[in-house]
């Protein structure tokens, strides 16, 4: 099986504080991964090591490695920004640019890293509102502005941002938290929509949500990998009682 991201003994501390303790991992390439567990188990923190936007955090210090595609993006010789063009990240709360109408806010990335010829970027920006399922919603209201979006279209903008880019990896931090059953549905549906193409890597605090849309799962608990494999098996036949108790809801 191809990966597209491992970790080796990946160790991160915030200041004197030991997050993510001792983990290796491997995720396989396109479908939906699923990290799961308690709010502060260490699954943002880790997420946030595969594209090193966790270097912004000053207190934050990474130990081990973590691979993409077999390449460790903390080698010296890495530039973070090129990590981050192929690993695209959407947050828990939709955060569209407020003084960008629908349409810049897909074009901004691709305007500001040259990617494409000026006149090629509206058809990326269509393709990316499709790939999205946010077209038909859209199309007739380019120039309008994401705060007449209802929050689930103001994340499915932003994965249309993020998709503009053409990643390999998208990364998705709780992206249904704030958002309402509706808008909830649509992201999920659209998951299913992705994962032939990209792999995702989403972080849920829900069993249920990653038992509806993972192929693979991971269990973190207060910052160690407790359990990993195929969704269904993890669920129907978990090798830990910790696992056990986290997907029955014994443990929260």
């Amino acid at each position: 099986m191809n990966y597209a991201i491992e970790t080796r003994n990946l160790n991160v501390y915030y200041s004197s504080n030991h997050v993510i303790k001792g983990v290796d991992l491997e995720i396989p390439e396109k479908g939906v991964f699923a990290l799961m567990g308690p709010s502060g188990c260490g699954k943002s923190t880790m997420l946030r090591t595969f594209n090193r936007l966790i270097e912004l955090n000053e207190s934050a210090k990474v130990e081990g490695e973590v691979r993409l595609f077999g390449k460790n993006i903390y080698s010296p010789d890495v530039d973070p920004i090129e990590v981050r063009k192929q690993v695209g990240m959407v947050f828990q709360y939709p955060n569209p640019f407020p003084h960008l109408t629908i349409y810049e806010n897909v074009a901004i990335g691709l305007k500001l890293n040259n990617l494409l010829p000026k006149d090629e970027i509206p058809k990326r920006v269509e393709w990316a509102l499709k790939k999205s399922a946010l077209w038909e919603e859209v199309k007739d209201r380019l120039n309008d502005y994401p705060s007449n979006l209802s929050g689930g279209q103001r994340q499915r903008l932003v994965i249309a941002r993020a998709l503009a880019m053409k990643p390999k990896i998208l990364l998705m931090d709780e992206p249904t938290a704030n958002i309402d059953p509706v808008g909830t549905a649509k992201i999920e549906e659209l998951l299913f929509e992705l994962k032939d193409e990209y792999t995702i890597v989403l972080v849920t605090h829900s069993p249920a949500q990653a038992a509806r849309v993972s192929d693979w799962v991971a269990f973190l608990y207060l910052g160690k990998l407790i359990e990993v494999g195929p969704t269904r098996k993890v669920f129907e036949n978990p090798e830990h009682e910790l696992t056990e108790k986290y997907v029955t809801g014994a443990l929260g």
